[in-house]
């Protein structure tokens, strides 16, 4: 038991005997308006929750704040994935399948030729995919069947019948989602994993 109550030696003094000290709430304060949670495009938003607790370590009285979230401090723009940056070993192979099966189109303004290495850029919406002709360091082989259960891309699309149609006519393998969504996976010629969802409007 003892040696499970030792501080590991990376931890500051102070954390070793907050670890060590029988602790004893005096007072507990969280402010929080979580009644005053807004939604603003599809996203929950609460404000900043503030807990502020007196402890009693070794006869001293220490005051602690942690803020939880703190909108302003962390508000850093986040606006969109702009895109996704896949491995492929042979780009034209990776063209027949993103191009000539999923339809996707290439964004001639995105620079190819400026990089060491082939690719090209894909619009998937208003997104991009980044395939890049560079070794992959995964293994392609021993990897789940099913790519929801994988590392995996996920493209909203309007119509997973249709797709499943083409991947059927194609002989692309897939499996549908194990929740019973509308959603189908498969994987593109080196083995990575993509999801379609279905989303309406």
């Amino acid at each position: 038991m003892a040696s499970l109550l030792k501080a590991p030696s990376f931890v500051s003094p102070l954390q070793q005997k907050l670890n060590y000290a029988s602790f004893s709430s005096i007072t507990t304060k969280i402010q929080s308006n979580f009644c005053h949670a807004n939604v603003r495009n599809g996203r929950c938003h609460v404000p900043n929750m503030a807990i502020k607790a007196q402890t009693s370590v070794g006869g001293d009285v220490l005051d602690k704040e942690s803020v939880a979230t703190n909108k302003d401090e962390n508000n850093y723009g986040v606006v969109s994935i702009h895109h996704v940056g896949i491995l492929c070993e042979n780009l034209e192979r990776s063209f027949d399948f993103y191009q000539n099966i999923l339809g996707l189109e290439i964004n001639e303004a995105r620079p190819h030729d400026k990089l060491p290495y082939r690719g090209a850029w894909l619009w998937v919406g208003s997104e991009m995919i980044h395939l890049m002709e560079l070794p992959n360091p995964d293994p392609l082989t021993g990897r789940a069947e099913h790519g929801g259960r994988d590392r995996h891309t996920c493209i909203a699309i309007r119509d997973v019948l249709k797709l499943k149609a083409i991947f059927d006519k194609a002989g692309i393998p897939y499996t549908l989602s194990k929740s019973g969504r509308p959603a189908i996976f498969a994987r593109d010629p080196d083995a990575n994993a993509l999801e379609f969802t279905q989303v309406e409007g």
